[in-house]
């Protein structure tokens, strides 16, 4: 079978319910039997995936993900609905998860050859080799062919997949990543029988409901000729593990039972082999502890493009398969139709009646039996999407990849930071979703604020499921928006998580106690005061500002004070919003504002370019977080006095980086504490003909680049445009290249209307009243008196050319 198709669900289905077998064996890990009956609560919705992790080692883990077309997953609930046994036969995860190297005997000769640079035998893809053999370029086209198009449409039991089913050509087990193969049932005698003897029921011949499992043995048992282990080693000891359950199965329940695997196995099932040889096989194998559970899967994580190894190209295509009983063309363009209006795009009942007219002849153009995804998809793009693609990529992302996140009942086995965290969602109202959401927060209502501390303490546990991202219609402190995802990954991370603690407010806690206490710099404490203040973790303020404290006394780096002071501010201010006490923060704050200003001006003196480049960062960081600091209840007596006349400093003295300066005289423009002639005299001096042309460059960056609103200040004020206009005219030649890229980086930094509007000024030669000019009346730099008119009627020709009118003498000659 296939581990992801509706045509391999409704054949495993049909030989099930044709056979009748005693017992069903499942290609997946023994230790998850226990959790097999939570398969038929009714709270239990596909896409699921067993997930498996070291019990020492969470992040040690692999999952065996199941949708509702699976076949392991058909079989299961087939087994259960009946009363019929069912358990999972592969190699134990305990193995699996200790086995960093492939196992004895199987896989030392292949990596030996790998780490001497010979060549490795590649994975084989055995659907892809059955394909080329019939003659076709796409696998999935294949496939489609002979699997999902074998019978009419409108057959719910015996339509769509009513035959044979595919090899994937990977294995489902996302960790191991190996090649699985189309399925077959078990065979009639034990291991050593010929392939396909029993087909999927056993001894009993079921008619056409198992002859497409006989016809895959007996490919499979060709391919395996052909190239052996396929370039999967350590299948040798799986295999061996799966005919001992096999023997152990039949000694029970006799010969009639299922087995439920890649057929790519089938060969090896029915090998002609000893216990004693089975049993040497899986002699010495490592082993660690292990947890099982059910876990919510996605179909975005079933897709191939996701890293899945036995991923597929359509998830959502597939189970829209599996689900309609009737009409599926018809059905699946009108789910496209609804999709499209929801995003405000013109479809109407004609435009799903033409599309599926269109596919349907293009089947037929093509000598297809039956639409596939290509013809709807084709039919979709010409009728309903005008033939662009970009409303395409929404139904491919939306529904033929999907967005279905699955479900789990409580009763499944968790770890207590897991339950935890599931009784905070709901008591917050906040439901796991496989699609991307913003999430806006009010953090005066409690139910916000508590929303955001949750969020915030799983960033601290690295439970990635929501990222901070900037609010959308006001700056407010009490304003916080997010972006949620949820990802099935994010289970393993919340096991590791769990050796922190329980409860998410108690592992938090421990892990904010923990890195303050191993954390070597500055910054680093002070994010993560930063962080306890957002994530309401009162218990753990303590010892971070213990050892906040102590870093702070230890470290005369003003660079890492400058790291450390913002995320102090931000602190502050956010507790403020929070209602946190904060006092033993506004201490730590004002005493380190205070050593930044007495080390910063000699810090800021022979630097290369890069280190000016980064210390003007930290200026402006520290600017702003004094500004925060100034704006809280009770600042530090005197800061805005000080602060101030260290950045008077920066900006007059000539040692200092013109980055630096430029930068520290528009921050006191800004702030309004320093007047505009001033701010012209130092930008006369800086761009004065003595100064070197780079320099220059560098103070013209700090002064008006970046996102600082430079390009608006020369907008409104022509004498610091003009100024700059006149240096950048007496740029010597030779030099212009050298500050070109300088200039260039500045001035690309500037909105396209703040651009045109300068152009404009420089070219009307626009300039302030009694600005100096040179003996012909034109201002230095390009500016001139008034309107040129021989040059700009040396323009006007093209111009009317260019939007077509004729000159005056030609309409009146016309």
């Amino acid at each position: 079978m296939r581990h992801h198709g509706p045509g391999s669900a409704r054949a495993v289905r049909a030989a099930l319910a044709a056979a009748r077998p005693a017992a069903v064996l499942i290609e997946g890990p023994p230790e998850g039997d226990a959790l097999l009956p939570l398969a038929a609560d009714p709270r239990m919705r596909p896409p699921v995936a067993l997930l498996a992790h070291a019990v020492d080692d969470p992040g040690r883990a692999s999952f065996w993900p199941m949708a509702a077309f699976s076949p392991e997953w058909v079989a299961i609930r087939w087994a259960l609905d009946h009363d019929v046994p069912v358990r999972f036969i592969d190699l134990p995860a305990a193995h699996s998860l200790a086995l960093k190297e492939p196992a004895p005997g199987a896989g030392s000769e292949e990596t030996a050859a790998a780490r001497a640079g010979e060549e490795v035998t590649p994975v084989v893809d055995p659907i892809r080799v059955l394909a080329e053999t019939a003659g076709y370029d796409d696998p999935e086209r294949w496939w489609e062919d002979v699997v999902e198009h074998r019978s009419p449409a409108g057959s719910a039991e015996a339509g769509r997949g009513n035959g044979t089913d595919r090899n994937t050509g990977t294995d489902r087990n996302t960790e191991t990543g190996r090649n699985t193969g189309a399925g077959q049932g078990s065979d009639e005698g034990p291991p050593g029988a010929a392939p396909g003897a029993g087909g999927a029921g056993g001894g009993s011949d079921e008619g056409d409901a198992l002859a497409p499992f006989v016809a895959l043995a007996e490919a499979m048992s060709a391919l395996r000729e052909a190239y052996g282990d396929g370039g999967q080693p350590r299948d040798a000891v799986r295999e061996a593990y799966m005919r001992i359950q096999l023997r152990t199965a039949r000694k029970e329940f006799g010969n009639d039972v299922a087995v439920v695997c890649g057929a790519w196995h089938v060969p090896a099932l029915a090998a002609r082999t000893t216990l004693a040889a089975d049993r040497a096989l899986l002699k010495g194998l490592p082993k660690v502890r292990t947890d099982l559970t059910w876990v919510p899967w996605t179909h975005r994580r079933l897709a191939r493009h996701s890293g899945y190894g036995a991923g597929i190209d359509s998830p959502g295509w597939y189970g829209h398969l599996f689900d309609v009983v009737d009409r599926p063309i018809e059905r699946w363009m009108t789910k496209v139709a609804g999709l499209l209006r929801e995003e405000d795009r013109f479809v109407s009942t004609a435009h799903v009646i033409e599309a599926v007219r269109l596919a349907e002849t293009l089947a037929a153009l093509r000598g297809r039996p039956l639409a596939g995804l290509g013809e709807t998809t084709d039919a979709v793009r010409a009728v309903m999407c005008e033939g662009s693609d970009v409303p395409l990529a929404l139904v491919r992302d939306r529904l033929i990849v999907g967005e279905t996140l699955g479900e789990v009942p409580d009763t499944a086995p968790a770890v207590p930071l897991q339950r935890d965290l599931t009784r905070s969602q709901r008591t917050l109202r906040l439901k796991p979703e496989a699609s991307e959401r913003e999430l806006d927060l009010d953090l005066r209502k409690e139910t916000d604020a508590a929303r955001s501390r949750l969020l915030h303490r799983l960033r601290l546990l690295g439970v990635g499921w929501g990222d901070p991202v900037a609010g959308r219609g006001s700056t407010g402190t009490f304003r916080e928006s997010w972006r949620l995802s949820w990802e099935p990954e994010l289970h393993v991370r919340v096991a590791e998580a769990g050796v922190w603690g329980t409860t998410v407010v108690t592992a938090a806690t421990a892990k904010a106690e923990s890195g303050a206490v191993a954390a070597t710099a500055l910054a680093d404490v002070t994010a993560l005061a930063e962080h306890c203040l957002l994530a309401g973790l009162p218990d753990a303020l303590p010892v971070v500002m213990r050892a906040l404290a102590d870093r702070a006394a230890l470290d005369a780096d003003v660079g890492h004070l400058a790291d450390a002071l913002p995320a102090l501010a931000r602190s502050l201010r956010y507790g403020d919003v929070r209602s946190t006490d904060t006092a033993a923060l506004a201490e730590v704050a004002a005493g380190l504002a205070e050593r930044i200003c007495v080390g910063l001006p000699p810090a800021c003196t022979g630097l290369d370019v890069d280190g000016a480049e980064a210390l003007r960062r930290q200026v402006e960081a520290v600017h702003g977080a004094i500004g925060l600091l100034l704006a809280g209840t009770a600042p530090a007596e005197g800061l805005r006095e000080r602060w101030d006349a260290v950045l008077h400093k920066l900006a007059a003295r000539d040692t200092v980086a013109g980055i630096i300066r430029g930068r520290a005289t528009r921050l006191l423009l800004d702030e309004g504490r320093l007047a505009e002639d001033e701010a012209a005299r130092l930008m006369g001096l800086a761009l004065s003909p003595g100064t070197p042309p780079a320099d220059a460059a560098a103070w013209i960056e700090g002064f008006v680049g970046g996102a600082s609103g430079g390009g608006m200040l020369l907008v409104h004020d022509e004498r610091l445009l003009g100024l700059v206009d006149a240096w950048l005219t007496g740029v010597p030649a030779e030099m212009f290249t050298d500050v070109l890229p300088l200039l260039r980086r500045t001035f690309s930094a500037y909105e396209p209307g703040v651009r045109r509007t300068l152009g404009e000024l420089v070219r009307r030669g626009s300039v302030p009243e009694g600005a100096r000019r040179d003996d012909v009346g034109r201002v230095p730099g390009g500016f001139g008196p008034g309107l040129d008119r021989a040059r700009a009627d040396a323009v006007e020709p093209v111009l009317r050319l260019l939007i077509g009118r004729r000159s005056e003498p030609e309409e009146a000659a016309g």
